[in-house]
């Protein structure tokens, strides 16, 4: 793709990310116009002296969602590159970055917190210190479970992953069968599903500054996750250490998807489907790879929690049932259609 093709395809996405944005800030009870929203976002960065908006309206604008628009988009983002990254890793594109065991990580730790009351010395900070402590930690135990001799393959990784995620997985299952409480075992499954009601700004900083430092990790690194996509004696030959290298992603994969889990819950589908379609539509250069993985998984994420809070209002629906029924049939329709692997394009 040609520079001036690259930098189209970036515009229009990002002004379909923040027409979506705007599109997702007015849904809900209380009818909000487009250009109220602007207003009083401007009101509050100080360019506007004064808003029409009531006091009701900035507070259900700026306090209640906004933040979780931008954390919606921020979660998007974060799970779509880190799938990217982690394909490349593999070089299996079927890969994503709960195969490390992070979301069963996580899982325990939000259980052990809703059900068991741990952490309850942080307060409102416990479920997403708890979460993302349990998910660095189970990856922790595969990293260490998959080197043998000093050396891990991604044979051993992956079936490690797998592994540790089903022991964790029977962990919160025997918490929840041992539970007696039935508002604390709804509590636990709608996390798991995932959820972003709990979004306000306290919990926005984190993933965002999280974000912007792996996604400039990854976009220095893009020539070698090219290199990666040719095969590991190719890589070598080009001077990569490739063991270095595979534990500097596995960590900072692991380490911004552990605290998007954290913020959200388990989030299904976004980091196996958005880095897909990038390859489907725009090749495998990761250099473009990342950055519109990123803003197309921003887009999926903003636009599945509309669909949360309207298809079954006044209820919410959990996040992770969206992007199943999205990705499902996707993914379906992936392997069906048998013309696309790693490392090639249409």
């Amino acid at each position: 793709m040609n520079k001036s093709k690259y930098s189209l395809w970036i515009s229009l996405l990002v002004i379909v990310l923040l027409g979506s944005m705007i599109g997702a800030i007015m849904v809900g009870s209380v009818g909000i116009t487009p250009s109220l929203i602007v207003e009083v976002i401007l009101y509050k960065l100080g360019i506007l002296e004064q808003t029409n908006a009531t006091n009701a309206q900035q507070i259900i604008i700026l306090e209640i969602r906004v933040p979780r628009v931008l954390l919606a988009a921020i979660v998007g983002a974060s799970l779509a590159i880190c799938g990217a990254a982690i394909q490349a890793l593999v070089k299996n594109s079927i890969a994503d970055p709960y195969i490390l065991g992070v979301s069963s990580g996580a899982s325990v730790g939000a259980t052990s917190v809703i059900l068991l009351g741990t952490f309850s010395f942080l307060g409102m900070y416990a479920l997403s210190f708890a979460a993302f402590l349990g998910a660095i930690s189970a990856v922790i135990i595969v990293f260490f479970l998959a080197r043998v001799g000093g050396r891990s393959s991604m044979i051993r990784l992956l079936l490690s992953g797998i592994a540790v995620s089903m022991v964790l997985s029977a962990v919160t299952n025997f918490m929840l069968m041992m539970s007696k409480e039935q508002g604390g075992i709804q509590a636990v499954m709608h996390w798991m599903l995932g959820s972003l009601g709990g979004a306000k700004w306290s919990n926005v900083w984190i993933p965002f500054f999280t974000f912007f430092i792996v996604f400039t990790l990854l976009t220095l690194s893009y020539r070698k996750l090219n290199a990666l996509l040719l095969g590991e004696e190719t890589a070598a030959t080009l001077g990569i250490n490739i063991e270095r290298f595979r534990i500097f992603i596995i960590l900072i994969v692991s380490l911004l998807t552990g605290v998007a889990v954290a913020v959200s819950g388990s989030i299904g589908f976004v980091g196996l489907i958005v880095p897909h379609i990038v390859r489907m539509l725009f090749g495998t250069n990761y250099k473009i790879v990342l950055p519109l993985s990123a803003i197309i998984g921003a887009i999926f994420i903003v636009c599945a929690d509309v669909g949360a809070r309207v298809l079954i209002a006044p209820e919410e629906m959990p996040i992770g049932i969206i992007t199943a029924l999205c990705g499902g049939p996707f993914f379906i329709w992936l392997l069906r259609r048998q013309r696309y692997a790693m490392g090639e394009g249409e």
